[in-house]
């Protein structure tokens, strides 16, 4: 099927401006989106309030409109010029609504104009609380008990039914905002009136907390000719109750058994196709029991996302370019993939590598902000590491976030003994990680800590090899570090700085010059999409001490 030529004009609506919870990520799939479909000859006008983003530059559309995101600037545009399609699958949740409410004001009738990549009946299915538990509970996807409630009446009478802890989720919202987790009659009132009002719909859903599960996300591309493929498989280093935009995230999946991971993909296909009338990106998120593999949905986004953003950084898979030709009426093995420029873009990414995420926080901008993560998103931004290993990419990706941290690692920093460190990370806190560190440096044991943290021991052990790599640095000098053990430190993420702060009696040159001097220098890998299958035209680089 190839492109729809009655589309010779298309509205991109963008995510207004750039708030903590909807990153800078919609503006890079604005931006891929814009010239995507500009390659087709199609005229592009791009609305957004926003004029600190790269997709509101005069060169990314033929026409820029600095609006308000309101169905007043919506209609001004339509008046203004000839539109046949618009595409609200680039702006985030605030795209979604604003088509959705111009929907209901029957605005895109008005002036002829089709919604492409997702439909209002899409929308309303992902999005609408009730409708999305309906769908999954019709085509035999578990989810955990729950109800819809529009008044506080509702949501205490359901409360009593299915007891505590619960978690509450406002309706046709981003980031988690409204949302929160409710242990005790005494914040139920507050945490229901806090989500009723966050709601543009005044709905909540009322849902059995599955407190310490495993979280996964996948993302999928689906044509009109119903194709799917998943880009990537992203696991959540921190268990369910912290918002995956919070949460350490590593790609691919680390933890998954094989049974797990082919159900999993099995059940995100199904999601995505029973969605209707839909082409483009979406991203699944699901909850796994750690004790026996049982999977529930969370929820589907019904379009690009910040875990988009990063899926196609990690992949090398261009996401939104090729969403935004899947709307237009593409099949996905009539596009070429974008880095082999040989094979199509019908396939699935092959990784041979580990990408790593890390969030960064601004709390000390925000004097008296509570620090404890949970359910709404409160990081600023992230970083991306990538490594031939987990314990690479963790400490390439700490070193990344301007914090003072030299890797995974704030040495001399903690006063805490290591009772007190485990009473700390008890609570999910922006620094948890190097905390959880420090434990296994004073001898916490990994199953002490999997216990407390819900998390995965796998992981546990990975930072547990690098206290022990620490701990072997710490024995020598510079003169007598042996060569294995300072090859040995790189591969495993150490930097200069850290190698030489942790012996104390050199200096980060010294040591830089002590690995060149042995010929311990950085090589270069490639990300190509298919782990070296076919031939890359156009890959980037990761260094490594491999």
């Amino acid at each position: 099927m190839p492109k729809d030529n009655t589309i010779k004009s298309v509205l991109i609506v963008g995510s207004g401006p750039i708030i903590i919870g909807q990153a800078c990520e919609f503006d890079y799939a604005g931006s891929q989106a814009a010239r995507s479909l500009r390659e087709e000859g199609i005229k592009v006008i791009l609305i957004n309030s926003n004029p600190a983003t790269i997709m509101t530059d005069p060169m990314m559309a033929d026409r820029v409109y600095l609006l308000p995101l309101t169905v007043e600037s919506i209609e001004q545009i339509l008046e203004e010029n000839q539109i046949d399609a618009v595409l609200p699958t680039m702006g985030g949740q605030t795209a979604l609504n604003l088509c959705k409410e111009a929907d209901e004001l029957g605005v895109w009738q008005k002036y002829n104009v089709r919604l492409i990549g997702v439909d209002i009946a899409a929308i309303d299915t992902a999005e609408d609380r009730e409708k999305f538990r309906q769908l999954m509970v019709k085509i035999g996807m578990p989810v955990a008990p729950s109800k819809v409630a529009n008044s506080l009446l509702e949501g205490k009478e359901f409360a009593q039914e299915i007891g505590f802890p619960l978690v509450i989720r406002p309706s046709f919202t981003l980031g988690g905002t409204g949302g929160g987790f409710v242990h005790s009659k005494d914040e139920l009132e507050d945490a229901l009136d806090r989500g009723l009002t966050a709601s543009p719909m005044h709905e909540v859903l009322v849902e059995k907390a599955v407190l310490g599960w495993k979280e996964y996300e996948l993302e999928l591309l689906r044509d009109q000719a119903d194709n799917v493929v998943i880009i990537c498989t992203v696991e959540n280093l921190d268990p369910m109750g912290i918002h995956t935009g919070d949460s350490i995230t590593v790609a691919p999946a680390m933890t998954l058994s094989d049974t797990a991971f082919q159900e999993m993909r099995n059940k995100a296909i199904l999601m995505m196709r029973s969605l209707g009338n839909f082409f483009g990106g979406c991203n699944v998120q699901f909850a796994l029991n750690p004790d026996t593999e049982e999977l529930i949905a969370v929820e589907i986004n019904p379009r690009v996302s910040r875990s988009s953003a990063l899926a196609s950084k990690a992949t090398g898979y261009p996401i939104a370019k090729v969403a935004a030709k899947l709307a237009i009426g593409y099949r996905l093995d009539e596009l070429k993939n974008q880095i082999t420029q040989t094979t199509s873009a019908y396939f699935e990414p092959a990784l041979d590598y580990v990408i790593v995420k890390v969030p960064r926080w601004n709390f000390d901008k925000f004097k008296g902000a509570n620090d404890t993560l949970g359910l709404q998103m409160k990081s600023v931004g992230e970083v991306m590491a990538i490594g031939r290993s987990f314990t690479e990419a963790i400490q390439k990706a700490c070193q990344s976030l301007e914090n003072d941290a030299i890797g995974l690692g704030y040495y001399g920093k903690s006063l805490m003994s290591g009772s007190e460190l485990v009473e700390y990370i008890k609570t999910p806190k922006w620094d948890r990680i190097f905390r959880i560190k420090d434990a296994l440096m004073q001898g916490v044991t990994v199953k002490t800590i999997s216990q407390v943290t819900g998390i995965d021991r796998w992981f546990l052990y990975q930072i547990q090899k690098i206290c022990n790599l620490e701990n072997e640095i710490a024995k020598y000098t510079m003169e007598t570090l042996p060569e294995e053990l300072l090859r040995d430190s790189k591969k495993n993420g150490f930097s200069d700085a850290q190698i030489a702060q942790i012996m104390r009696n050199c200096t980060e040159d010294q040591i830089y010059e002590k690995r060149k001097a042995l010929g311990i220098l950085r090589v270069y890998k490639m990300v190509d999409t298919c782990s070296a299958e076919f031939e890359a035209k156009t890959p980037y680089f990761y260094s490594t001490f491999e």
